[in-house]
């Protein structure tokens, strides 16, 4: 079995799972790099803070490392940010290549898995895209597809309900970083979960 390729070629992409302040050390982001790589004294900004700064050190397993490749779950300790400046859901990229920024609106494809009712324009759930939480406002329904095919059979829906493939606009309700799936396909994914059940993605 043939191991598959990294992604490491591409632009840094290390959503964070958490940020924690260690005395002696200052303030370290932990989270898995997804694409990319991360190495000491690289320029990273996080997304959708707008926050930059130099990474000092990377850690693995308390184990320093001179590059982060994609699938490594690391710390890394940066220069003059407090905890309170980044968060969880915060995503980290090199701030000299193709940085991430947030999105705004965006238009996705749908399909509704296990939803009690039907969906209209104006439904505003909970994403969970990469490690980001974030309520996101169905804007438009703006066509409904086959899910076999993928054609669309309908250009002006006006509900959406079980079973449905749909391309949709939503609208971040706060800021929020997010990437078109054909160039980071983990930041490119997302599910809803509706009473801690997964509902759509």
């Amino acid at each position: 079995m043939e191991v598959p390729k990294r992604p490491d070629e591409k632009p840094l992409r290390l959503p964070l799972q958490d940020v924690y302040k260690i005395g002696g050390i200052g303030t370290v982001p932990v989270g898995r790099v997804e694409t990319g790589t991360l190495k000491p004294n690289m320029s990273v900004c996080f997304a959708p803070s707008g926050v930059t700064t130099d990474v000092k050190s990377v850690e693995m397993h308390h184990v320093q490392l001179e590059k982060a490749i994609p699938g490594d779950n690391v710390g890394f300790n940066v220069k003059n940010v407090s905890v309170k400046d980044i968060k969880r859901g915060n995503v980290a990229s090199d701030a000299k290549n193709d940085p991430a920024k947030p999105a705004g609106a965006f238009e996705a494809q749908v399909i509704i898995m296990n939803h009690p009712g039907e969906i209209k324009a104006g439904y505003t759930p909970v994403l969970d895209c990469h490690t980001a939480h974030i309520a996101c406002k169905f804007e438009k329904l703006m066509a409904k597809m086959d899910k076999r095919t993928n054609k669309v059979t309908d250009d002006a829906p006006t509900v959406v309900k079980n079973g449905d493939s749909a391309i949709v606009r939503l609208v971040p309700t706060k800021p929020m970083c997010c990437e078109a799936f054909l160039e980071y396909p983990p930041l490119g994914r997302f599910a809803v979960r509706l009473r801690h059940q997964e509902d759509r993605r």
